[in-house]
C-alpha cells in the first residue's frame, strides 16, 4: 500500500462520500473553496457519475482543469455548463431547494456541527478576525444536506463556537426547525482522524469511523468536548494507488 498523508486520507474519504451520493442521485454540490473544492474536484475525476459542482459566484457544472484559487477564478466560469448571477444562484437554486449537498469547512466546529469562520474570541474584540461568512450561512441553512471537512484539533473542535457563522444544529435537536431552516443540516463531518455523524436523537456529533492507525485516545485529545463513539465503530479503507495518483496530479496544478 502506498504511503499517504492524513490530509490525503481526509480528502479521499470526502471524495468517496460525494461519489456515493452522486451515484444515489444526489449530485448537485455547492462547493466551498479550499479542502471542499479539492475533494469535490477529486470526486469528479474518480467516479463515473460526477458530482455537479456549483460555486457561489454563479457557476453551475464547473469542470476546472486545475484547482480554483477562489470563487472568482475564471477557470470556473470558462468550464461551467452555465453562469448565472449571484442572486439567482442563491434564490433560485440554493434557497429553492435545488442543491443536494453543501460542502463546507471552517476554523471552528462545535459538538452540534455549528461552524465558525468569522472571529476567534469575542466579536467586539476578537483575538483573530477570520475571512468571514461568504455564502456559507445560506448553504448551511438551505442545502439538502451538509458535509464538513476540517483538520481536527482541540483548538478547532470546540465545546461551543466563539461565533456561529453557519448553523448546524444550534444547541441540539429541534433548533433547525425552530428557526425555520429548510435544509437537512450537517450529515457528515470528515477529519484527518475520523468520520463523525449526528446522533439521530440528540444531533450531537458521534465518531462512527476511525482512519487507519488512529486511536480513540487521539480523537479524544483532538476534541474539545467529551466526544462519543459509536458502538459499532468502523475503520475507513486506506486510499488506493489510483485515488492517490489522481489527487497528487490534481494538487500541483
Amino acid at each position: 500500500m502506498a504511503e499517504y498523508t492524513t490530509d490525503e486520507l481526509m480528502i479521499v474519504n470526502a471524495a468517496r462520500q460525494l461519489g456515493a451520493l452522486a451515484a444515489a442521485g444526489k449530485s448537485r454540490c455547492f462547493v466551498g473553496i479550499g479542502l471542499p473544492s479539492t475533494a469535490a474536484n477529486l470526486a469528479r475525476r474518480l467516479y463515473p457519475v460526477e458530482p455537479v459542482l456549483i460555486y457561489e459566484s454563479g457557476c453551475i457544472g464547473s469542470k476546472p482543469t486545475r484547482l480554483p484559487l477562489s470563487i472568482g477564478d475564471g477557470e470556473l466560469a470558462e468550464t461551467s455548463d452555465a453562469v448565472v448571477s449571484v442572486p439567482e444562484i442563491f434564490a433560485y437554486w440554493l434557497q429553492a431547494g435545488r442543491v443536494d449537498i453543501g460542502f463546507l469547512s471552517g476554523a471552528q466546529l462545535d459538538r452540534y456541527a455549528n461552524i465558525n469562520s468569522t472571529v476567534i474570541g469575542s466579536y467586539e474584540s476578537p483575538k483573530t478576525r477570520l475571512p468571514g461568512a461568504g455564502g456559507a450561512p445560506e448553504i448551511a441553512a438551505s442545502a439538502g444536506a451538509v458535509m464538513v471537512i476540517m483538520r481536527q484539533s482541540a483548538r478547532a473542535f470546540v465545546e461551543r463556537c466563539d461565533f456561529r457563522t453557519s448553523f448546524g444544529y444550534g444547541g441540539g435537536k429541534g433548533d433547525r426547525e425552530r428557526f425555520g431552516l429548510r435544509g437537512g443540516g450537517p450529515k457528515w463531518v470528515i477529519t484527518d482522524l475520523a468520520l463523525m455523524e449526528p446522533d439521530p436523537d440528540t444531533c450531537e456529533l458521534v465518531v462512527v469511523a476511525l482512519h487507519p492507525g488512529i486511536t480513540r485516545d487521539q480523537v479524544v485529545a483532538a476534541t474539545g468536548w467529551a466526544v462519543r463513539f459509536a458502538d459499532d465503530l468502523e475503520t475507513t479503507a486506506e486510499p488506493t494507488s489510483g485515488e492517490l495518483d489522481t489527487l497528487r496530479r490534481l494538487q500541483p496544478a
